[in-house]
């Protein structure tokens, strides 16, 4: 293999198996072990790969209530409010959007009083327009990442 894929393909592989070896991993792209580690390194230190966790089914752990929660926010108050999202450990992705809303935050619950009493406690902000909750049914998908393409030559 040339190295001018390698990033690519290490990233790869470690989507496929996040808990490989450096071993399995050089034989699997034909490198050395001490290229796999510094490329490795690398891909970390600049933010790539920013590391490594297990899938958590949180509907295995009685957190089966998704909510997805909208918020219109006053102008100057959005870093604040999406710092209080990102800080409750169970919004597990908020994202600062255009469009009608400006937060969008993902939350997982161990039922309907536990996300009804989260958002009760969101909305006493006066910075905190207006906001629209909605319950998930069937996640689709979750957790989703993808394969990086790879030019080979």
């Amino acid at each position: 293999m040339t190295y001018e894929n390698l990033d690519a393909h290490l990233v790869n592989e470690l989507l496929a198996d996040g808990r490989a070896s450096l071993r399995s991993l050089a034989d699997e792209l034909d490198v050395s072990v001490t290229t796999v580690s510094n490329h490795l390194k690398d891909l970390e230190n600049e933010g790539v790969i920013e590391g490594y966790v297990p899938i958590v089914d949180y509907d295995q752990l009685g957190y089966d209530v998704t909510a997805i929660i909208q918020l219109k926010v006053e102008g100057g108050a959005l870093p604040d409010i999406t710092d209080r999202f990102r800080d409750h450990k169970q919004m597990v992705s908020v994202y600062e959007v255009t469009g009608d809303h400006d937060v969008i935050a993902v939350g997982k619950f161990s039922d309907t009083d536990d996300m009804n009493a989260l958002i009760k406690d969101l909305l006493s902000d006066a910075d905190i327009k207006e906001s629209n909750t909605s319950v998930v049914l069937n996640a689709a998908a979750e957790h989703e990442q993808f394969e990086l393409d790879v030019d080979d030559e």
